[in-house]
This record gives C-alpha cells, sequence and structure tokens, in this order.
C-alpha cells in the first residue's frame, strides 16, 4: 500500500537526536534554540518560540494576545479539530466563517458578515499548505481593529507575494503572529512540535514565559549564571517546552527543507499532468501570487462525477493506493456542532465531501508515483 505520507528522516537526524543525549541537556536549552533561529532566519521574522506542538503554538499566540473568556475568533471549520479547539483552550468561542470553493481557504466576504461586538481576532488557515491572501485579511483587520493569526500548521516552506508565510509578521500591519507545526504529516518534523514567529518583542517575551509556566527567567539563562537566580510567576503559565532532542531533529530538518519542497513540487507537476484530461477529477487550483508547499496534494470531484469521494477512496486502497478523505469540518464533531457560523458552511460542506487527498511525500519512487497515476484511470472503467 502507497500510504499518503512518510517523514523524511534520516542518519542526520538520528546522530543530531544522540548528540543532544549525550550532551546531558535534553530539554529546552541550546538546541531549541538553534532551530528557533533556523525557522526565523528562514522566515524572514526577528523571533521564533519553539512549543510542544502545532496545537500549543495556536493556544500561546492567542493567549499571549490577551484573547480569553467573552472574546470570539473567526476561522474556518474546514480544517484540522485543532484550529478552533485551541480558540477553546483559551476560554474563547470560536467563530465559524465559510470558504472559498477553489482554494478552500477562508472567504474574507464570509469574515466579514460574522464579524460582532465581542470578535477580536481573525486565525486565517492556509488550507494544507496553500496560502491564502493575507492582504485581504490584512485590510479587514484594520478596518475592525482585529488580530490576524496565522494558522500555518502545514505552510512552512509557502510563499505569500514574495515573501515566505510567516514573513508577513515583518511587514507593517502584518500579522500578530504564525504557528507551525512539525507532526509527522508536515513538510518537516521533529516528531511532536511547534513554532511561533513574531515580530513583536513584547509578545516574543510573554510567549517564552507562558510556555515554561509563566517562569520569568529562562532556564538557560539560570543555569549559565554563577549567581544564584530566583525566578517568579507573575501569570499562570503552561507546560508548552519543547525538548533539545526533538529540536536537534528540527536543525537537521531545516537542511533539507528546500530539497523537500522541490521534490514536492516535482511529484505535484506529475499529478498536474496526468490530471490534466481526466474526465471527472482535476488538481488544486493555485493562485498567481502564492507558492504552495504541497504538505498535501487535495485532487477535487468535477461536478458531473458519476461516483462518490468515498467510492473512489476505496477504489484506489483496492489498487494499494492509500488516498484519504479531505480536509475535515470541525462543526461536524460535537464539540462545535452549535457554534456560531455553524449553519452558514454551504461551500465548506461541498468542498468535503468532493474532495479527496492523494500520496505525496518526498522520498516516492518513480514507481509509486505511476503507479498512483494509472491507478486515477482504472477506476474510471
Amino acid at each position: 500500500m502507497i500510504p499518503i505520507t512518510r517523514p523524511f528522516l534520516g542518519d542526520e537526524e538520528a546522530e543530531a537526536a544522540a548528540a543532544a543525549v549525550r550532551s546531558g541537556w535534553v530539554t529546552q536549552g541550546p538546541r531549541v534554540a538553534e532551530f528557533e533561529s533556523a525557522v526565523a532566519d528562514y522566515c524572514g521574522t526577528e523571533h521564533a518560540v519553539a512549543v510542544s506542538s502545532g496545537t500549543a503554538a495556536l493556544h500561546l499566540a492567542l493567549a499571549g494576545l490577551g484573547i480569553g473568556p467573552g472574546d470570539e475568533v473567526i476561522c474556518p471549520s474546514m480544517s484540522f479539530v485543532a484550529t478552533a479547539n485551541a480558540i477553546c483552550m483559551t476560554g474563547a468561542a470560536p467563530v465559524f466563517a465559510d470558504v472559498e470553493r477553489r482554494t478552500y481557504n477562508l472567504d474574507p466576504r464570509s469574515v466579514e458578515k460574522m464579524i460582532g461586538p465581542a470578535t477580536k481576532a481573525i486565525m486565517v488557515v492556509h488550507q494544507i499548505g496553500l496560502p491564502a491572501d493575507l492582504e485581504r485579511f490584512y485590510a479587514i483587520g484594520r478596518r475592525n481593529g482585529l488580530e490576524i493569526v496565522e494558522d500555518a500548521a502545514c505552510a512552512l516552506g509557502s510563499g505569500y507575494r514574495g515573501r515566505p508565510i510567516g514573513g508577513h509578521c515583518a511587514v507593517e500591519g502584518g500579522s500578530a503572529a504564525a504557528c507551525f507545526s512539525f507532526h509527522p504529516r508536515k513538510v518537516i518534523t521533529t516528531g511532536e512540535g511547534g513554532m511561533v514567529v513574531t515580530d513583536r518583542p513584547e509578545l516574543a517575551d510573554r510567549l517564552r514565559r507562558l510556555r515554561n509556566h509563566g517562569m520569568s527567567v529562562a532556564a538557560a539563562s539560570r543555569h549559565g549564571s554563577r549567581e544564584f537566580v530566583e525566578p517568579s510567576y507573575d501569570e499562570l503559565g503552561f507546560n508548552y517546552r519543547m525538548s533539545d532532542i526533538q529540536a536537534a531533529v528540527g536543525v537537521e530538518q531545516m537542511k533539507r527543507l528546500d530539497d523537500i519542497l522541490r521534490r514536492r513540487r516535482k511529484l505535484a507537476a506529475r499529478y498536474d499532468a496526468a490530471l490534466a484530461d481526466h474526465p471527472w477529477l482535476c488538481g488544486p487550483f493555485i493562485p498567481e501570487d502564492v507558492q504552495t508547499n504541497y504538505q498535501s496534494y487535495a485532487a477535487r470531484l468535477a461536478d458531473e462525477a458519476p461516483v462518490r469521494c468515498d467510492e473512489v477512496i476505496a477504489r484506489l486502497r483496492e489498487l494499494d493506493v492509500a488516498a484519504g478523505a479531505g480536509i475535515m469540518l470541525a462543526h461536524r464533531e460535537k464539540p462545535h456542532h452549535q457554534r456560531r457560523g455553524a449553519d452558514k458552511l454551504t461551500v465548506s460542506e461541498e468542498a468535503n465531501e468532493r474532495s479527496l487527498l492523494l500520496p505525496l511525500y518526498p522520498q516516492m519512487s518513480e514507481a509509486e508515483v505511476e503507479q498512483v497515476v494509472d491507478s486515477l484511470w482504472k477506476i474510471t472503467k
């Protein structure tokens, strides 16, 4: 069975993790700082704050901005459930807006309709690595006094209007923060892990405290000082630290990133060519001003398709191709089915029912790629 994805790890990552173990410093320490620097440099931001997961990154960014009980944050339902969950973790309420038909990214027109007196932020998701139209959300934010937080869990290595995703935190009037995930399904991985990038020094400082129980002094500073340093805990924080073992893997993964992106884009181009004249399957729509990392390759059923997505997935699996269902809808899950906006998501529901994910990972052999392509045509007979 050809899987949906595989993490791309090698001897370099194994040795880096072992070296971190041998160093004796295995929690948040020098490797974490090195990984943060690598991500900040790549994105073009002043600050990067490593945490234990992508969900932790989202929660921490919102908490750092002071979002809490009584507040609302607009987001898509069409996203992994962590997007909405992270908002709830602050005590705020997610409000669902619909997505655009071609990109599956948040529709700015739908977002504007959902703004209310309690709205404090918009969480813009870059759907499976495809950048959303950030400038339109910045304009909405300016008009309504709202913060923009990017759920960039899948989007490391993608670009929007000439800047890498994450780098728009460095633009005047841009995002407050962008949040990445390093789960094994993502373009690079640390096993688990996440990162918040920002250009706001006060926000970065607060995030660093909050990830470590609100501690006023970082562990590295305490252990590196010849004098006793008594930390204080001036606000309620969290245990969202990344280990040095994870970060050591992340440093090596960042060295691979450009090669990973080239391979993913080459594979996606092969799928594009294969689907160009398919009778009822087509590839993703990519706007001209963005560059996607193809964290996943989302094919979609044409309106006239004679089969349902679940039937296509089942047929492909019979041919040893592990296609997967499209992006989930959070409002169909029990914790979120009564959220404001959940009854106005026509496009999201249609997109969910008509999309599926094809296998795509850098180690795919040419034979595996051709097996998937052949299978896409076999199922039409």
